[in-house]
C-alpha cells in the first residue's frame, strides 16, 4: 500500500498505467504533459505530473518543464477524484479543479484522462 501522493505512489500510478490497456489505447502515441498542484496535503504543497510519449506514461513527483496543461486542485478534492468519488469533469464544472494551459489538447486525450481513474482503481492507497 502506498502513500497518497508519495514518490511510492507516483511509481505504482505509473506502473498501473502503462499495464492498463485501455489507458494505452486511449492515450496512443500523444505527447501531452500535465502539471498538478495539490494544496493542502498533509504534508504541504505537492506537485506532480503525468508525462506521455511513444506510448509510455510517466507520473512522478516534481514540476515538468514546458507542460501542456497545468492543474490546481485542494487535497480533498485530488483524493476524492483518486477514490473515484468525484470525476474530473464535475470537480472541473463546481471549481474544485482550476485548469490553465492548453485545454484543446487536454480535451483531444479526455477518453485517456477517463481511462486513468479505470487504471488505478485497483491501486491500495493509504489516504
Amino acid at each position: 500500500m502506498s502513500k497518497f501522493l508519495s514518490d511510492d505512489w507516483a511509481s505504482d500510478v505509473t506502473a498501473a498505467l502503462n499495464s492498463h490497456q485501455g489507458f494505452k489505447n486511449a492515450i496512443g502515441d500523444a505527447d501531452l504533459g500535465i502539471q498538478f498542484t495539490t494544496t493542502d496535503a498533509p504534508d504541504g504543497e505537492v506537485a506532480y505530473y503525468l508525462k506521455t510519449g511513444g506510448g509510455d506514461a510517466t507520473l512522478a513527483l516534481g514540476t515538468l518543464d514546458g507542460a501542456d496543461v497545468t492543474v490546481n486542485q485542494g487535497y480533498d478534492t485530488a483524493s476524492a477524484i483518486s477514490k473515484g468519488e468525484l470525476n474530473t469533469q464535475t470537480a472541473f464544472m463546481t471549481g474544485k479543479l482550476k485548469v490553465s494551459g492548453n485545454l484543446a489538447k487536454l480535451m483531444m486525450h479526455q477518453g485517456a484522462i477517463q481511462q486513468w481513474g479505470s487504471a488505478v482503481s485497483n491501486l491500495e492507497v493509504e489516504y
